[in-house]
């Protein structure tokens, strides 16, 4: 075995780079984490290429000395903690002063920074964990960090970086949990020049959350308020009826830092239960303070997580303080009139007049007046007393009086005259053509199953599956680029999905280009949706369920195998659109589903293996009868 060898200090950095520094959105949290701890009151971000050329974070913070401006690159240089106890008492974002030097082993850094006291700015450069040049500049007081070519030295990391729609989306989402804490500061954020967030101090949190995450979300939050000797807890919960599918706008924050806690999520989502149906999250911004002696914020790398004293506590604190707001604003489930042992409404049935008097309407006629006066016919039609009902020609069946009707005269040269005898079966014919009417004995079974007579028995077909597995043929061929139908909405609807999200339809336009949707986006927060696949509903009503569910759809990155992805990609939007398909309400609809059914590859089966078809033979029905 190899003896035992100090490793040099820029590998070893890069090594602890590995931990702080995952991807560009890491330096934007680090860098602007710092900007806040320095007492900045703006503070700007900009990227290039969504971090891996250029990430540039301006403040105007206290700046650092010259001295400063290079001991901060070194590892765990820092002015927030000098003793142990002094752990026990962090109240700032960053203290273990890990980032810059972390930042500094896989990128080349540049520093500009001056105190206001100072006449001269300070210029540091930093390439591979090596100290460049130090020299005096011109600058405005605060500090300019300019980090470029992220991971140049590490090509391996590099290379696993995903798309730059996918980057700047986690670069959003560090900035957004920044701003969320610190409402009294300005923060702008620049991708490839263009302004993404451009947020000025606001009066207060609600103004913040409106300015980052729009007013939709503002409205649909109640706010939260309680105070006990262990926590106070601050801020907002979403109302029931607006939760969604998606996994968004979730926000904890302990003593002004951001963390993600499973546990504490169940604790929330506990007080929702009698609120919300399962499989969908409500939005939740939600601000703990604590004695900073009872957590600790030192158990992860990137100090996302923390350790409360006691978590029993917090948990049970924070479901009652959801609990009780939402019984305060008196959120709760819809009366079912449907439901065993609801409120009874009166019959009135046949006694109606006795509870309100009603009197039949009476018809005004001329009983001289004679609309056959100019002799346009030379005969009234009889009246065929066996003509059949609609719901009889549909299935098929022959009145016994159609047999023995007379034929029909052929009509007069004149066009408007009949003579003799005029079957009313003759006449129907002629308003409604025999192919918009076919011979179909296909039998709905309350918009779920549709019955219909095969030779050996009664097949049942499962309609939501049906379409299901139409839709997922016809989006394999659509990826192929062999079909791409679009059904054009008559009234294009906006749905407001936030910064993030819209960068997420971006990346996937032109997949779902390709797959018949027409979604554009429509400034920085906002996309239009002017068209959706054949077979899917384009009501108003369901467009913004519609785009939800496409979220968590495009959220999933999935599999990087193209031939698995685009099966994958095609199993979820059939899904999604036999879910929100038009109800298929008559026997034409009922064969046409049928049909297109019966032309698929495979027609007994969805994608994911559920059966489609069921056949009861003639056997199996005469045994229901013995």
């Amino acid at each position: 075995m190899p003896r035992l060898k100090i490793l040099p200090g820029n590998i070893a950095n890069m090594i602890a780079a590995g931990e702080v520094v995952q991807r560009p959105a890491s330096v934007v949290k680090e860098l602007v984490e710092n900007a806040v701890d320095a007492g900045a009151t703006s503070v700007t971000v900009a990227v290039t290429d969504a971090g891996r050329t250029v990430i540039q974070v301006i403040d105007n913070g206290c700046g650092m000395s010259p001295d400063d401006a290079v001991l901060c690159f070194e590892r765990h240089a820092t002015s927030k903690i000098a003793t142990a106890e002094d752990l026990n008492e962090i109240l700032t974002y960053g203290f273990r002063g890990e980032a810059l030097a972390s930042i500094a082993a896989v990128a080349e850094v540049t520093l500009k920074t001056r105190r206001q006291c100072d006449e001269l700015a300070t210029e540091v450069r930093i390439t591979d964990y090596n100290h460049m040049s130090t020299s005096q500049t011109s600058a405005p007081a605060g500090s300019n960090f300019i980090v470029r070519n992220l991971f140049y030295n590490t090509p391996a990391r590099r290379k696993f970086l995903k798309s730059d729609a996918v980057e700047l989306k986690h670069i959003v989402e560090e900035f957004t949990r920044v701003a969320l804490t610190r409402p009294d500061v300005g923060f702008v954020l620049t991708s490839n020049g263009r302004e993404l967030y451009v947020l000025k101090p606001a009066k207060s949190l609600k103004f913040r959350v409106m300015d980052l995450l729009g007013t939709n979300v503002v409205g649909d939050v109640v706010e939260v308020d309680t105070e006990t000797t262990a926590v106070k807890i601050t801020g907002f919960v979403g109302k029931p009826d607006s939760a969604k599918k998606t996994l968004g706008n979730q926000f904890f924050f302990a003593n002004g830092r951001y963390f993600r806690s499973a546990y504490m999520h169940k604790a929330v989502m506990k007080a929702y239960e009698d609120f919300i149906p399962e499989g969908v999250t409500p939005s939740y911004f939600l601000y703990l303070e604590v004695d900073p002696h009872a957590i600790d914020v030192n158990i992860h790398p990137t100090k996302t997580e923390i350790k409360f004293e006691d978590d029993s506590v917090i948990f049970q604190i924070l479901y009652a303080c959801v609990k009780e707001t939402l019984g305060r604003n008196a959120f709760g489930a819809s009366i079912d009139f449907e439901a065993e042992g609801s409120v009874s409404l009166p019959v009135m049935g046949g006694r109606y007049d006795e509870y309100r008097p009603v009197s039949a309407p009476v018809a005004d006629f001329d009983p001289s007046y004679n609309p056959f006066a100019e002799g346009s016919f030379s005969e009234t039609p009889a009246v065929d007393a066996g003509f059949p009902s609609f719901g009889e020609s549909m299935f098929g069946q022959e009145p016994a009086s159609q047999a023995s009707a007379p034929a029909p005269s052929q009509p007069s040269s004149a066009g408007l005259s009949w003579s003799g005898h005029v079957s009313r079966n003759e006449d129907y014919g002629r308003l409604f053509e025999e192919k918009t009417l076919p011979d179909t004995k296909a039998l709905i079974i309350q918009g779920r199953y549709i019955l219909a007579p095969v030779r050996s028995g009664v097949m049942a077909v499962n309609v939501r599956r049906a379409q299901e597995r139409i839709l997922f043929e016809k989006f394999l061929r659509a990826l192929a680029g062999t079909e791409h139908v679009t059904q054009t909405s008559l009234f294009p609807e906006q749905v407001q999905v936030g910064v993030s999200n819209r960068l997420l339809f971006e990346s996937n336009a032109s997949m779902l280009q390709s797959l018949g949707f027409d979604i554009v986006p429509f400034g920085n927060d906002t996309i239009v949706v002017n068209g959706v696949p054949e077979g899917y509903s384009c009501e108003p009503g369901k467009v913004e369920t519609l785009v939800a569910d496409l979220l968590l759809i495009l959220s999933d990155e999935g599999s990087s195998l193209r031939a698995t992805m685009a099966s994958s990609t095609a199993t979820k939007f059939a899904k999604l659109g036999a879910a929100t398909a038009k109800a298929v309400t008559s026997p034409i609809e009922a064969q046409n589903l049928i049909d297109t059914l019966i032309s698929c590859e495979n027609a007994e089966f969805t994608a994911g293996g559920q059966r489609i078809i069921s056949i009861m033979s003639m056997d199996e029905l005469d045994g229901r009868f013995n």
